[in-house]
């Protein structure tokens, strides 16, 4: 073969071997971009994994575990049905660590004593006379007593308040000699605030007090009427609650001026079932909204029904309000709130709180004594709430309390948003971790404006708690038969509500309130009928 064969031969060999290693680097590449696919595919499903597994846990903790936003002592929170985890072995010893146990004290045993303000009818049960004799003939001498209490009921009394009115006339000129005054004189018939029904305020506020604040609907009251052998239908029950709201009207538009005088107001709502909505099926929920607020000492609770949840209806209670609106992370109340500059909003970290706490109750916690995530950002709102306390039961100005909450308080928030902005680039957004971090950061700007009012709270708690009442009363009358029964439940609520707020009992309210209001006739006769009103002229009388 000839060198220039022998050449050609080469170069082939050479491009051949160009074309393979191409080839190779062709694969290897196309290898190496399948394995950061599958890589991240693997990654994908992971997260969907855990995703799916922590909504899983959570459903079994909401349906099986304490709903209580509390979280173990003992850092070894155990997951739900799952087996104890074993103690800990002390490094390089191989022997079981030892574990500290806290004495616990017994409670005294025996029934506590009956409430002393409860009155007493005394019974004396004494032996006969002829046994107070000793055999010697000596008359014997008491010495003492054994008393035992003994808890009596007596049904409820009902009665009928009849009502005499003498009519009187003149037997020999019958009136003849005054035609300006009526020939048969009677005594004026005392107003009521439903003319002509056989009601009594006494009536009228046991029967809201048992729905409204006992949670029984109209149809077991009548029940219980017919057992004490009295006959009350619902339907007189429902038109006289239509009658009363009516009525006070006047009342509610006082309400209502008064909960946006104050520098605070805090909203929530829920849902509610109405029937007979126009335009809507009775299947559709409504909305029952409520703003908690009112000049300070003199808070105000207001429910107000609405068809939706839409922003559209929040002009109404934010309207001619100035201040701080403290809310949920409803994105509507920032849509409305966007168009009255005079009104800030405010979070609230209860809900923040509750996303990191059902994190934590679907994360398994290992062995160490290292605090699990969503326990560490636990921590951190942890000592916001125990600075808020702190605070709060010092004997100190409003102005040193604000500046003293602000700034320990600032330095919380500085450590923990360094934590979330941390945390929030190692967590999927997809997991309840990620949700938790990902709604703390959306919300940090209203989270953290508490602290420059001294009358808000680091949570919108007050105003749900508020609110529970009535989530408790739906579970019993389920829903409202028409658009005008739940416009009067709600005044209905709003009065009960707010009389609490203000250390009245809700029944002697209304009682109060059922008797005089017939004769207010002018605003100062209604706004002396505010709770706040009534609660200072009985200190003063």
């Amino acid at each position: 073969m000839d060198m220039e064969t022998l050449d050609i031969e080469v170069r082939k060999y050479i491009r051949n071997i160009e074309l393979q290693k191409a080839e190779a680097q062709r694969c290897i590449a196309e290898l190496t971009e399948r394995q950061k696919a599958v890589a991240a595919e693997n990654n994908l499903l992971h997260i969907q994994l855990t995703e799916l597994k922590e909504r899983y846990d959570l459903l079994l903790y909401k349906r099986f575990a304490r709903s209580a936003e509390q979280l173990l002592k003992d850092k070894k929170q155990l997951f739900l049905f799952d087996e104890p985890i074993s103690n800990e072995e002390e490094p390089g010893t191989g022997q079981t660590a030892p574990q500290t146990i806290k004495s616990y004290k017994r409670s005294a045993r025996g029934r506590k004593p009956i409430d002393p303000a409860i009155p007493r009818e005394v019974e004396i049960i004494d032996i006969p006379e002829a046994d107070k004799r000793c055999a010697c003939g000596t008359m014997l001498k008491k010495i003492g007593e054994e008393i035992s209490e003994r808890l009596e009921i007596v049904p409820p009394r009902i009665y009928v308040k009849q009502i005499v009115r003498p009519k009187y006339a003149c037997p020999e000129c019958e009136g003849a000699d005054d035609p300006d005054k009526p020939t048969v004189h009677v005594a004026p018939a005392p107003v009521s605030i439903i003319p002509g029904s056989i009601v009594t305020p006494g009536l009228l506020s046991t029967i809201m007090i048992a729905k409204y604040q006992d949670h029984l609907p109209f149809y077991r009251q009548e029940l219980q009427f017919e057992r004490i052998g009295v006959t009350i239908s619902r339907q007189d029950m429902a038109h006289w609650q239509q009658r009363v709201y009516q009525r006070l009207l006047p009342l509610f538009e006082l309400l209502k001026q008064a909960v946006k005088s104050g520098p605070v107001m805090g909203m929530d709502e829920t849902t509610v079932q109405v029937m007979g909505e126009e335009g809507r099926a009775d299947t559709q929920k409504s909305y029952m909204w409520l703003a908690r607020g009112g000049p300070p000492g003199k808070p105000v609770v207001l429910f107000e029904y609405r068809e939706t949840r839409a922003a559209k209806h929040l002009p109404e209670f934010l309207e001619g309000f100035v201040g701080y609106l403290q809310t949920d992370g409803y994105r509507g109340y920032e849509t409305a709130i966007s168009s009255y500059p005079a009104i800030r909003h405010v979070g609230c970290f209860a809900h923040a709180r509750r996303y990191f706490f059902e994190a934590a109750k679907v994360t398994r916690t290992s062995g160490s004594q290292k605090k699990g995530l969503a326990e560490e950002a636990i921590g951190y709102i942890k000592k916001l709430y125990v600075l808020e306390e702190t605070l709060r039961k010092q004997d100190i100005s409003l102005s040193r309390f604000l500046n003293e909450r602000g700034k320990a308080a600032a330095v919380i928030f500085s450590e923990f948003k360094a934590w979330l902005d941390q945390k929030v680039q190692e967590t999927p957004p997809s997991l309840l971790l990620g949700k938790a971090i990902g709604y703390t950061r959306d919300h940090w700007e209203t989270l953290t404006a508490y602290t420059e009012c001294a009358y808000l709270t680091p949570d919108n708690n007050a105003c749900e708690n508020a609110l529970r009442p009535f989530v408790l009363g739906r579970k019993n009358w389920l829903f409202n038969k028409s658009p005008d029964g739940a416009k009067s439940s709600c005044g209905m609520y709003s009065l009960i509500e707010t009389a609490k707020q203000n250390g009245l009992i809700p029944r002697d309210y209304l009682t109060l309130l059922f008797d005089r209001c017939p004769s207010a006739k002018t605003p100062e006769d209604w706004a002396a009928l505010l709770p706040w009103n009534i609660k200072n002229n009985k200190k003063n009388t």
